[in-house]
């Protein structure tokens, strides 16, 4: 066990519904709102909290926490901006246990929100290839004409399928599945039935990888506070315990990554469970970032919850729904919920908490003690790996 077990716990949410069209407010206006239903949601009082995380926002890379502390009208005794990508909400609930353990706050404010503009999406993928400004990718990656992060993943996938003989069909169960759990969450975005022979069947983005298993943007966004122990109580259901944590960074640039077939998780998650003191086999729910159908298979190799390489009958012998053996994304991951850029991790959080709670509704398991979250940044670059207990 270490020291930021049960330090901490997470406990109000507040999430919107992910939608296609960029909302009429500005994100900091859609993050106030959440951040109001969060405290209220955890039964705490404005001025309990005194710890704040967010994300690069409203185009400032300077300063925000600041400015949205003024806005919120929070006084806390700290704040940071996190930036790990779609990590960034794993790392959040980590960082805040961190600093209440270190003495530093009490109840510290998670709080994220992306506002979709079509015109510059296209506009990056035009001039950036998707990938962003730097040396290793403008270098070694978009002189050869990629398609942003699409082909990055398209080559773990291509590899993974030329080294351990992983096919389309067995990839196309993972978004068949997610499927199946998003048409019982009235918040995703995509709730029609989905095949596997659809999946295989649609459009080629980018070989080997078809369409329903590529995130499409949105807009939208979570908040939610991690407390202290007897803070977390406030609200008189059960919170979920930060019980271990662990994160990795190998690259960011794909051409700098040690395997493509091989992600951070294998640290990130082997340092949570080791903290935590479970094992795999010990987890009821498995949420864990789906930005393409190859990185949950990645991740639940890397995590170990099979053995490399035996991701794809893994994935085609066990039924990843909520009313499966091994349920995986339950409130239907990015592939149908939705993935509001940089806030596209927080679902994986609020629905462990949901989950562990009991509040998921329709989907809801019988039994859910034990949550691992997985949110993955860049391209397989940035991990963050929490198990959450009730």
């Amino acid at each position: 066990m270490g020291e930021l077990t049960r330090a901490a716990a997470v406990t109000g949410i507040a999430e919107l519904t992910p939608t296609k069209s960029p909302p009429p407010d500005r994100e900091i206006e859609i993050m106030a709102v959440l951040a109001r239903d969060a405290i209220a949601d955890a039964g705490l009082r404005h001025d309990d909290i005194d710890g704040l995380l967010v994300v690069p926002a409203g185009g400032m890379r300077m300063l925000f926490p600041s400015l949205l502390a003024e806005y919120l009208g929070l006084r806390p005794t700290y704040a940071d901006q996190v930036d790990l990508g779609g990590a960034t909400a794993a790392g959040m609930v980590w960082r805040a246990a961190a600093a209440i353990a270190a003495g530093q706050c009490r109840a510290v404010l998670c709080v994220m929100a992306s506002v979709l503009d079509p015109a510059r999406f296209a506009r990056a993928f035009r001039s950036e290839g998707g990938g962003g400004p730097s040396l290793g990718f403008g270098e070694f990656e978009s002189t050869y004409g990629p398609m942003g992060v699409n082909s990055s993943y398209a080559m773990a996938a291509r590899r993974h399928m030329h080294t351990y003989g992983t096919t389309s069909e067995q990839l196309a169960k993972i978004a068949v599945d997610q499927r199946t759990n998003a048409m019982a969450n009235p918040m995703a975005m995509y709730r029609e039935p989905l095949t596997i022979e659809e999946v295989v069947n649609a459009r080629l983005v980018v070989d080997p990888l078809h369409l329903y298993e590529i995130v499409r943007p949105c807009s939208g966004g979570a908040a939610w506070v991690v407390a202290a122990p007897d803070l977390a109580l406030a609200n008189g259901r059960p919170p979920a315990w930060l019980l271990g944590a662990g994160e990795k960074i190998t690259h960011s640039n794909l051409v700098a990554s040690p395997d493509v077939t091989r992600t951070p998780v294998v640290e990130s998650a082997a340092r949570a469970f080791a903290m935590a003191g479970v094992t795999p086999a010990d987890i009821d729910l498995v949420s864990v970032y789906d930005c393409y159908t190859i990185m949950v298979l990645l991740t639940l190799e890397d995590a170990g919850f099979c053995p490399k390489g035996a991701g794809g009958p893994f994935v085609a012998d066990h039924d990843l729904t909520y009313a499966g053996d091994l349920p995986v994304n339950t409130h239907g991951g990015q592939l149908s919920f939705g993935q509001p850029g940089i806030a596209g991790g927080a679902s994986h959080i609020t629905e462990a908490v949901r989950q562990l709670r009991g509040e998921a509704g329709e989907r809801q398991l019988a039994d859910c003690e034990l949550a691992f979250v997985n949110g993955n940044g860049g391209t397989m670059s940035e991990e963050a790996s929490l198990v959450l207990g009730r």
